[in-house]
């Protein structure tokens, strides 16, 4: 361990920038910092790996309860209704958890997710998109084992496309959604779950289903990344 003399001293406007674009406690955000010695964008990775690891920890403890949210956009032509559940109603009552809602139902109105998560996308469409994906990777003339990787590779991409948790966040494309709920896990001190979501849009045959009845949409409509709150 280096001396106190000798550890990277922290300038009060760098926690102040790592707190507004993480919203980190000051403590987490210094020892961040100090651990990076000063490099932003490797602390906002610590920070995440620590949100990360403090979800795994609670994903098995019970969500009973939570918000039902909803965030409408574009003149009221398009609304998402959204569940989180936390642990508690202290917690579900709180500002960053009530953020949290607002900011993913904001996400589902501009990205149109068609899963909440890739373990929800059904056999039928997993096999039909794996099929389209190995098809044309065939036809590039590749060898069988280099098909596979790309088709591994296409799954991938499909999954941050279409699932809500692998989508990257609307706001900040450096993180996934799931990375914004693993933030919240870990600054709240509870386990926290998107538990299903319904996106509207004025003139679709088909709103959106529940994450737990996953259905195709008529349309998706992506809208730009400076959506107003």
């Amino acid at each position: 361990m280096p001396a106190a003399s000798e550890e990277y001293q922290v300038a009060a406007q760098q926690v102040k920038e790592l707190r507004e674009r993480t919203g980190a406690g000051f403590n987490d955000c210094r020892g961040a910092l100090m651990e990076t010695k000063g490099e932003m964008e490797q602390a906002i990775n610590v920070l995440r790996k620590k949100g990360q690891a403090a979800a795994q920890k609670k994903a098995q403890r019970a969500t009973t309860e939570g918000l039902v949210s909803h965030y409408i956009h574009a003149g009221g032509k398009i609304g998402v209704l959204i569940e989180v559940n936390c642990e508690s109603d202290f917690v579900a009552r709180t500002d960053d958890f009530q953020k949290l809602c607002h900011d993913v139902a904001m996400h589902i109105a501009a990205l149109d997710p068609r899963f909440l998560r890739r373990e929800d996308v059904t056999p039928e469409i997993l096999e039909r998109e794996m099929e389209i994906f190995r098809a044309q990777a065939r036809a590039t003339g590749k060898p069988d084992a280099v098909v596979e990787k790309i088709v591994t590779g296409k799954m991938e991409k499909f999954y941050e496309e279409n699932c809500l948790y692998e989508q990257r966040f609307i706001r900040d494309e450096s993180a996934a959604v799931k990375d914004l709920v693993a933030h919240a896990v870990g600054k709240l001190g509870e386990n926290i779950a998107v538990r299903r979501f319904a996106r509207f849009k004025v003139g679709e045959v088909d709103a959106r289903a529940t994450a737990e009845t996953p259905t195709a949409s008529a349309s998706a409509e992506v809208l730009p990344a400076n959506v107003p709150e």
